[in-house]
């Protein structure tokens, strides 16, 4: 898709405040949303190269000319659809705090559920291409910034115990975030064993409590 130039990420935004959307704005709020989804779907089906505005249209069930009226160009369809993988992916975090069970194990299920789905797949389709393609890195970039900031705060929120050893904390959640995701996509690339997956993230809990229980966190 071609790209305009890249937009700050709270421009990209949905604007919220005080005044109340009239039924045309909500209509088109929709309608975005609607092209948004779609742009994911195609990036799940055909991958990012062959993800082109003519395919989004049909997928959401739409005229070019209407997805035009939304979205100038793919470029900013593209980055519309950039900040809503990220919220999703804040918002599965978030869910997972909010529940009451936050032990080690509940939090490395929760994190490999979330890569199951189909937001995680399109969200790599845009990582890869972002390597050669500078337009779209500049788009990701941001996004992958708050995203480990956020992610961060959670963590330290989840487990403030972890604070009186830091070095600990972060090495775990690096080893959590690489080893996870990695898996990931070596699933989708068949490239490793199924039946293995299952025995990878029980080690992975284990190393976590062993970092944990080194930096005088309880045995969780």
């Amino acid at each position: 898709m071609a790209r305009s130039a890249t937009k700050p990420l709270a421009a990209i935004a949905p604007a919220r405040d005080k005044i109340e959307p009239t039924h045309q704005a909500l209509k088109s709020a929709q309608t975005k949303a609607r092209l948004v989804e779609a742009t994911i779907r195609c990036l799940v089906k055909y991958g990012y190269s062959k993800t082109t505005t003519p395919k989004v249209a049909e997928e959401a069930g739409l005229s070019r000319g209407a997805m035009l009226h939304h979205f100038e160009n793919g470029g900013q369809l593209m980055q519309a659809t950039i900040v809503e993988l990220h919220h999703k992916r804040l918002r599965a975090f978030r869910r997972a705090a909010e529940a009451k069970d936050t032990n080690v194990h509940t939090l490395v299920r929760a994190y490999w559920e979330q890569l199951l789905r189909p937001n995680f797949i399109a969200f790599q389709e845009l990582a890869i291409a972002a390597r050669t393609d500078r337009e779209l890195a500049a788009i990701l970039e941001p996004v992958r910034i708050e995203f480990r900031q956020r992610w961060y705060e959670l963590a330290i929120q989840l487990f403030p115990d972890w604070q009186r050893d830091l070095e600990r904390f972060n090495l775990a959640l690096a080893l959590s975030q690489n080893l996870l995701e990695g898996l990931a996509i070596n699933r989708l690339t068949h490239g490793v064993d199924e039946n293995m997956i299952e025995a990878v993230l029980v080690s992975l809990e284990q190393q976590i409590l062993a970092l944990r229980i080194a930096a005088g966190g309880e045995q969780a």
